[in-house]
C-alpha cells in the first residue's frame, strides 16, 4: 500500500510539473526587499539560488497543472482534474492558528514514512512559519493583501494575511487558570509522549506567575483529578510532585478525560483569568465513550457557558490527528504537535505562557472577488472552517479564537481575466471583543496593479508561504482526491526542494531550513 501511494505521488507530481519554471528568488528576513544570495547557493536552472525557476527555464519533467473543466482553459486536456469550483465570488472561513499537522507530517517523514494525505492540512503548514505583516497597537487585527502572478497563464497566488498585536511581557496579561488533561495510556509510554510532558510541565511551572493557577487531570481507562486548581504562589512544589507522579497505565478512556478536565476546569473558573483545558494525548481513543461527537458536544456547551478554550498538544508517532483537530475546533482553540524536547520546550515554556491572553473571539473572514476582474479562485487549505457566507456578520455563529502575537495566513490561487484590470478583492476579518463582545471589523483591498509580475518579486515571507502552500499540495496530491486539486505552477519535490534549501540559507531562518529537509525527505521516498 506504501509503495503504491508513493508511486502515486511521484506520478501526481511529474503530471502536475509546470512546463515553465516559477519566479521566486531568494528571501531575507522579512523585510520585503528582494536581496541577493549571500549563502552561495547556486542552481542550475537560472535562477541563481534566489528562489523559484527564472523566467524561461525549461522544467525537463514536463507536464502540466490541471484546470477547472468547463471553463475557458487553455489545456485541452480532457483529463485535467478540476482545478477551482464556479466561483460565487465570496469566500468565508472561521479563523485558525493550528500547526499540528504540518508538525506530524515533519514527524512522519523524519520515520521514513509518507504522511497519509488526510493529514495534511495546507493551511496549517503555512501558518508555521514567521509573517512579514504589520500588527495592530491594541486589540483586533491589521489586514494585508497582496499576490504575485505564476508562470501560469492569468494565475495568481494571493495572500491573505492577519495579523495581532506582539505577546506581551508575562507580567502585564491576566493571570491564567490552566486545567492540563493528561493521557497517561500505555500508549504514551512510548519515548516522547509522557516523558516529553513531563519535562515541559516541569520548566512551565517555574516560569508561570504566582496569580496563576493550574489543575492536573489524568486519564487512562479511567479519569482522575490529580490537582485540583492551585495557585502557583507558595504551591510549586506541590505541582512539580503531582508532575512527577504521573506514569503510563491502561487504556485511552478520551471521553472521560475530557469530562473530568471540564469538570475540574469549571470548578477552578476564576474571573477576570483567562480559563483554558490544555490536552496533551495521542487522541488514540479506545476505551469508555470513543463517540467523537459526544466528546464535542461537552466541549461545545462548557465553551458557551463559561468561555473555557481549549489547546490541544498532539504527541507520538501514532496520533489521532483528525480528532484532535475536531476537539480543537469545537473547543474553540487550536492544536500543536510536538516531536521532540525542542518542541515540547517552546510549546509548554515560551508559547503557552506568552499566548495564553485571547486577543478576539469567534473570529472570522471573507474575501470578495471582483466578478470583473476575476474568473476563478480556490482557497488552499480550510476545508473544515468553512463558513456561510451570509454568516460572516452573524456573531451567534462560532469563529476562531486568537490570542497575542499571532498571524493567521490564507492563500488563494486567483485567475484573472485576460486584459482586466482594476479592483481585483476585499479581504474583511470579524472578530468580537474578548471582554465586552463588542463586534469589530478591518479591511484590506488589493487591485490587479499591485499584483508581482513574478513570485520572485514578491516579499521574502510570500516565498516562504508559497513554499509550504507547494509542498502541502504535493503530499495532499498523492491520495488522489479530486478536491485536493495542484496550485498553479507546481514544481516537482526535487525543484522544491532545492528551492527550500536556497530560501533557508538566505532567510537564516531554522524553520525554513527543517522545512527544506522534510521536502528532501519526501522527495527520496518518491524516487
Amino acid at each position: 500500500m506504501e509503495r503504491y501511494r508513493i508511486r502515486r505521488l511521484r506520478a501526481a507530481l511529474l503530471a502536475l510539473t509546470a512546463a515553465g519554471g516559477l519566479l521566486l528568488t531568494g528571501c531575507s528576513a522579512g523585510d520585503g526587499s528582494n536581496s541577493s544570495n549571500s549563502g552561495g547557493y547556486q542552481a542550475d536552472d537560472g535562477s541563481n539560488g534566489k528562489g523559484f525557476p527564472a523566467p524561461g527555464y525549461n522544467n525537463s519533467s514536463g507536464g502540466g497543472t490541471g484546470e477547472q473543466k468547463g471553463t475557458d482553459s487553455d489545456s485541452g486536456d480532457s483529463d485535467s482534474r478540476e482545478f477551482a469550483p464556479a466561483p460565487d465570488y465570496l469566500s468565508t472561513f472561521a479563523l485558525d492558528v493550528d500547526t499540528a499537522s504540518y508538525g506530524y507530517a515533519r514527524r512522519t517523514l523524519a520515520e521514513g514514512r509518507l504522511p497519509d494525505p488526510s493529514t495534511v492540512r495546507p493551511e496549517e503548514f503555512v501558518n508555521s512559519f514567521r509573517q512579514d505583516y504589520d500588527r495592530p497597537d491594541g486589540n483586533g487585527f491589521t489586514v494585508t493583501v497582496d499576490g504575485a502572478r505564476t508562470d501560469r497563464e492569468d494565475w495568481s497566488l494571493v495572500r491573505v494575511g492577519l495579523a495581532t498585536r506582539p505577546a506581551e511581557d508575562s507580567g502585564e496579561r491576566p493571570p491564567a487558570a490552566l486545567t492540563f488533561v493528561i493521557d497517561i495510556s500505555g500508549s504514551m509510554g512510548e519515548p516522547g509522549r509522557l516523558d516529553l510532558a513531563k519535562d515541559s510541565l516541569g520548566v512551565m511551572t517555574n516560569r508561570l506567575r504566582d496569580d496563576d493557577s493550574v489543575a492536573i487531570v489524568t486519564f487512562s481507562d479511567e479519569a482522575e483529578t490529580v490537582l485540583p486548581m492551585t495557585r502557583l504562589d507558595g504551591n510549586r512544589d506541590e505541582i512539580h510532585d503531582a508532575v512527577d507522579s504521573l506514569e503510563p497505565t491502561d487504556s485511552t478512556n478520551l471521553g472521560a478525560g475530557m469530562e473530568t478536565g471540564y469538570e475540574t476546569a469549571e470548578e477552578g473558573l476564576r474571573e477576570g483569568a483567562t480559563n483554558r483545558v490544555v490536552l496533551v494525548s495521542d487522541a488514540l481513543a479506545n476505551t469508555g465513550d470513543t463517540d467523537a461527537d459526544t466528546i464535542l458536544e461537552r466541549i461545545a456547551s462548557e465553551r458557551r457557558e463559561h468561555g473555557i478554550t481549549l489547546f490541544g498538544v498532539g504527541v507520538g508517532s501514532d496520533y489521532g490527528d483528525a480528532l484532535m483537530e475536531r476537539l480543537a475546533d469545537k473547543g474553540d482553540g487550536h492544536t500543536v504537535y510536538v516531536s521532540d524536547e525542542d518542541d515540547a520546550r517552546k510549546v509548554f515554556c515560551d508559547d503557552l505562557p506568552r499566548n495564553i491572553d485571547l486577543t478576539a473571539r469567534d473570529a472570522k473572514a471573507q474575501i470578495a472577488f471582483d466578478q470583473a476582474t476575476v474568473s476563478d479562485f480556490r482557497l488552499i487549505g480550510y476545508d473544515n472552517r468553512q463558513v456561510a457566507d451570509e454568516d460572516f456578520r452573524d456573531d451567534r455563529v462560532d469563529g476562531g479564537e486568537i490570542g497575542p502575537g499571532h498571524t493567521v495566513t490564507a492563500l488563494y490561487a486567483v485567475r484573472t481575466r485576460p486584459g482586466t484590470s482594476g479592483h481585483l478583492a476585499t479581504a474583511s476579518v470579524r472578530w468580537l471583543d474578548p471582554k465586552t463582545r463588542a463586534p469589530h471589523e478591518e479591511s484590506g483591498r488589493l487591485e490587479t496593479g499591485s499584483l508581482h509580475d513574478s513570485l520572485g518579486d514578491a516579499s521574502p515571507r510570500f516565498q516562504v508561504t508559497a513554499t509550504a502552500a507547494y509542498f502541502a499540495d504535493a503530499l495532499r496530491d498523492g491520495g488522489g482526491d479530486e478536491r485536493w486539486s495542484s496550485l498553479p505552477g507546481a514544481p516537482s519535490l526535487r525543484e522544491l526542494g532545492e528551492i527550500a534549501e536556497g530560501l533557508a540559507k538566505e532567510t537564516e531562518d531554522g524553520a525554513v531550513r527543517q522545512l527544506a529537509e522534510a521536502i528532501g525527505r519526501a522527495d527520496r521516498m518518491t524516487d
